[in-house]
């Protein structure tokens, strides 16, 4: 049933005690709809009640492993040999034990009770793909700058809730799913057109992917040019010289309104440096680029070699303001095509991506703000904590550096937040989540506009930091779109995990559910499942519908040229068992 709590003005930190009392078999509650402040640890909110966002119900009966829809059943796996490979369903992923952190020890499957069960959802990249901003041009030097599947990505990430949805219990524990959470670059250019789609896809709603002329599509893959893939054409491109088929209405059905039902449990969401910045990686400020980006005009075709220094300017960093870019598109403002201007391509600032989270079309089951408070508006900053259980708060930070550069690091203010959030909160196990790995958080040398005088720290400060705190028990992150899964052990036997997920843009497309047990000897688990979308592993050529495209989605990502084999990761960054000692 529906809870109501009342929140005080002013409270101390979180205490489990005092939060929510068991409820089912599963013995823990849903994630609660109220953020902290990021300045003094307080209810983030003016309102003196929240209606608590409710999880699935527990099942009346006992409570079972639920690992349909997972990859411990079945993975896409490729059924042809060589050119483009039609996938069809393979032979499911093990789960694997780890003990670098801990000993696992017998009978602890009998012993163990679930604290809390989540899914993560990391890097949709939803993409407006005739966004003049959009770099397809550097494909003449990197193959896989661009993907022939990008205008596929509403329907795929639709499927994706879909699958999540139909999820009837934890894969280990069967305990109902508490919450989502988002890792980061929902959006892919930072444009608003994508955040309204990414909205509507996780909290329900109709979305039309499409953006400029109302009536039909304009861009690179109806451009005529041979550096990409041309459905609906017979003109032999590039793409389909390596076996990628002609699909008549292709286009037309990519742009056709779609529908998401939406999560049907809590979500929260973290930022990422594609929602944060222009391209990703460009500071806000530059009103030429912004102009450029709503206007009538589209650059489609680069030289390799003007294409390599671009891409070079944007690894290194160097153009974190986008000059050098802004100077590129202006020296080839005669070789642009036309397409119609749209407003809704604009970028967003931090202070609106926070207000449509706010916004109440945007709600869904809740909780309001999704994870972000009005007082995360009133100080401008990104990050939360919010009750996950009884047992278990969530971190949500901001590694991004609004500064420029996609590479994350975070300011003084927020380290010191983050101690002060794990000291107060100690009486409870915490997951930490972030966009940014560990290891890509080497962005200190740009300054924050906002904070000009605030130094920045990378990840191995924050490393340091999580591992002298005994009550962490996880860093969940996106950003590198591959599994990989990390020991950290601290001095004094204090250690944590770090499980970093693959994207839902390049192959294999996947989410992570992550359930926190209790071994009742001395030790907790965390076990990780991978899921893919719901969409069927066989596609259909002739199948243009919502479902068809959501199909078509993956089966594009697998054989995009360029694309890395290996960011499935290994058998144990897939599905597994964390062991770790109980702080």
């Amino acid at each position: 049933m529906s809870r109501i709590r009342t929140v005080a003005a002013a409270i101390p930190a979180v205490n489990r005690r005092t939060v929510l009392a068991a409820t089912g078999a599963a013995a823990v509650s849903a994630g609660v709809g109220y953020a902290l402040r990021p300045t003094d640890s307080q209810a983030a909110t003016t309102d003196t009640t929240k209606v608590v966002a409710q999880s699935r119900k527990a099942p009346a009966a006992p409570l079972a492993p639920y690992t349909k829809g997972t990859t411990l059943a079945t993975v896409a796996a490729p059924r042809t040999s060589s050119g483009y490979r039609r996938l069809a369903d393979g032979p499911g992923w093990s789960r694997v034990v780890r003990s670098e952190l801990a000993a696992p020890k017998s009978g602890r499957a009998g012993r163990r009770t679930a604290l809390a069960a989540f899914v993560q959802l990391t890097d949709l990249h939803l993409i407006d793909s005739q966004h003049p901003m959009r770099l397809e041009y550097l494909r003449s030097t990197d193959k896989h700058s661009w993907r022939p599947h990008e205008a596929l990505t509403v329907q795929g990430a639709i499927s994706l809730v879909e699958r999540i949805n139909a999820l009837r219990g934890a894969p280990v524990t069967g305990s109902p799913l508490h919450f989502a959470m988002t890792t980061g670059d929902n959006t892919d250019n930072n444009a608003k057109s994508e955040l309204d789609w990414f909205l509507k896809i996780m909290s329900g709603g109709k979305i039309r992917p499409n953006s400029g002329d109302p009536r039909h599509y304009e861009g690179v893959q109806n451009s005529g040019l041979k550096l990409y893939w041309q459905p609906d054409s017979t003109v032999r491109d590039g793409d389909k010289q390596l076996g990628f088929p002609h699909l008549q209405g292709f286009l037309a059905a990519a742009i056709r309104e779609v529908r998401s039902p939406g999560l049907n449990l809590p979500w929260y969401s973290t930022v990422g440096n594609h929602d944060a910045m222009p391209l990703g990686c460009y500071g806000h400020g530059d009103s030429w680029l912004a102009e450029y980006a709503v206007g009538g005009k589209k650059l489609m075709s680069l030289s390799a070699s003007e294409a390599k220094k671009l891409q070079d300017h944007i690894k290194s960093g160097n153009d974190p303001k986008g000059t050098a870019f802004r100077d590129l598109l202006k020296a080839h403002a005669r070789d642009m095509r036309s397409v119609t201007a749209d407003e809704s391509r604009a970028p967003y600032t931090p202070a609106d991506y926070l207000k449509a989270h706010l916004d109440p079309a945007y709600r869904g089951v809740g909780p309001v703000g999704h994870g972000y408070s009005t007082a995360n508006l009133e100080a401008g900053t990104q990050y939360y904590t919010f009750r996950i259980s009884d047992d278990v708060i969530g971190i949500s930070l901001d590694t991004t550096d609004p500064g420029g550069h996609y590479e994350g690091s975070i300011g003084t203010a927020q380290l010191k937040w983050l101690d002060k959030q794990l000291k107060d909160n100690k009486d409870s196990h915490v997951i930490v989540f972030s966009h940014h790995t560990s290891k890509t958080m080497d962005n200190t040398g740009i300054v924050d506009p906002a904070r000009p005088n605030e130094r920045r720290h990378g990840g191995q400060e924050v490393i340091a930091l999580l591992g002298s705190h005994s009550n962490v028990l996880a860093w969940v992150n996106g950003h590198i779109h591959r599994n990989d899964i990390t020991p950290h052990q601290a001095s004094g036997g204090r250690s944590f995990w770090e499980i970093s997920t693959a994207s839902h843009v390049d192959y294999p497309q996947l989410a992570r559910v992550i359930e926190i047990t209790d071994n009742k000897d001395g030790t907790l688990s965390l076990f990780t499942t991978l899921v893919e979308s719901a969409a069927p592993h066989r596609t259909d050529f002739a199948d243009l519908t919502q479902t068809g495209l959501a199909a078509l989605y993956r089966e594009l990502s697998y054989n995009a040229p360029g694309a890395s084999a290996t960011l499935g990761g290994d058998p144990n960054d897939r599905n597994t068992e964390l062991v770790l000692k109980k702080g």
